[in-house]
């Protein structure tokens, strides 16, 4: 099992708080609420002088099972990365990133995957763009996965050209539908694939290893998928999850699948997301192009919830391109697949403390060189 603070470089890193430099335990306390897959929060930082910070990803913290989602660590890292430039431009700081973008290999012996060093620059003060960063801010601290039921109304066409206009100025494109038999089939694609990948049990030992079946467990664990946000009863997730062997019945297998089904009604609209996936800088640009149209949404109180399986799935994920219609190449896919809508304001997932963020053997550690 693994530690939930600290388990990189044969816990030799120590874990800092207050004798942190410099404003990074402030920051760190606001940017640990972003999203990461199965709310593992892998990333880590390492404060190097009062304005700057090593970024790494804690491999002991990824999700390699499904090797096809590999990718998705340097997604996470870039949707930290936007995170972290929201929470430090409400600060009065503009991000200046050198980024070391290697292939992530998790059975490396160091634990630590080097992403690249952040400085903290003053930012130009003037009453617009703090009136622009405080909005972000705001909506950042607002952001959450619903995987709650959505109440049928479908998101206004300004809003999704918008969301266009974000992904374009990154290089990648938006897509969304309201086709209700091509929601519906997407919907089923992704319910299908939690079986598929129940089956595999790599897939169901890292799964396992993340779910929090009851309030005290997520509390206590502050990370993690917790029954509650998943809208599911904890008793029957347990029961579900530990007789997976019975899902092949009807009698049972019909339950959960209308268990999790009544999660989605009322999901009119489908969005994702394509453009270059095939290197780390792409994955990384990726993430930090989600993360912007999804804090937009936030922004206008529309919600999301990315069927991340689908995805990464390869059968799944040759069923969603056929579904959709989509055309991909060598080098370009459809990298995100999310239902967004409106809905009651869903549970928010626990977060570690501020300080398990922030690792230091000592303060005068020097900056990794960067080729």
């Amino acid at each position: 099992m693994k530690e939930p603070y600290l388990n990189v470089r044969q816990k030799s890193v120590a874990v800092m708080s207050e004798d942190v430099g410099g404003p990074w335990l402030d920051i760190a306390e606001e940017v640990r609420w972003y999203p990461s897959p199965h709310n593992s929060q892998p990333i880590k930082l390492r404060p190097i002088s009062e304005t700057a910070a090593v970024v790494y990803y804690d491999l002991d913290l990824g999700l390699p099972a499904e090797s096809f989602g590999i990718p998705f660590g340097h997604v996470c890292a870039g949707v930290f990365l936007e995170s972290l430039s929201v929470v430090a431009a409400a600060r009065g700081y503009r991000t200046v990133e050198s980024l070391k973008l290697s292939e992530m290999d998790f059975d490396a012996e160091d634990r630590l995957h080097l992403i690249g060093t952040v400085r903290l620059e003053p930012a130009v003060a003037d009453a617009h763009s703090q009136s622009l960063a405080e909005s972000a801010l705001a909506a950042f601290r607002a952001r959450r996965t619903s995987r709650r039921p959505y109440d049928r109304r479908v998101v206004d066409e300004e809003i999704l050209r918008t969301a266009s206009s974000i992904a374009a100025r990154h290089g990648y494109e938006f897509h969304s539908t309201t086709d209700s038999r091509t929601v519906s089939s997407l919907v089923r694609i992704n319910q299908e694939t939690l079986f598929s990948d129940l089956r595999n049990n790599a897939v169901y030992a890292e799964i396992m290893e993340w779910l929090r079946f009851s309030k005290d467990e997520a509390a206590a664990r502050a990370d993690g998928l917790s029954a509650e946000t998943m809208i599911i009863p904890g008793r029957v997730l347990r029961f579900a999850m530990k007789h997976r062997n019975l899902w092949s019945f009807p009698a049972i297998g019909g339950f959960i699948r209308a268990v999790y089904l009544r999660t989605m009604r009322g999901v009119r609209q489908l969005g994702w997301l394509e453009g270059p996936f095939a290197e780390p800088g792409h994955f990384l640009e990726a993430g930090r192009t989600f993360m912007q149209v999804w804090l937009f949404f936030s922004e206008k109180g529309v919600y999301l919830h990315p069927f991340g399986t689908v995805i990464t799935n390869p059968s799944s994920h040759a069923e969603f391109v056929k579904e959709a219609g989509i055309s991909e190449s060598a080098d370009r896919m459809a990298w995100m697949l999310f239902r967004f809508g409106y809905s009651a304001t869903p549970p928010q997932a626990h977060r570690r403390p501020a300080a398990s963020m922030l690792l230091t053997d000592t303060m005068s550690i020097q900056e990794p060189h960067l080729d």
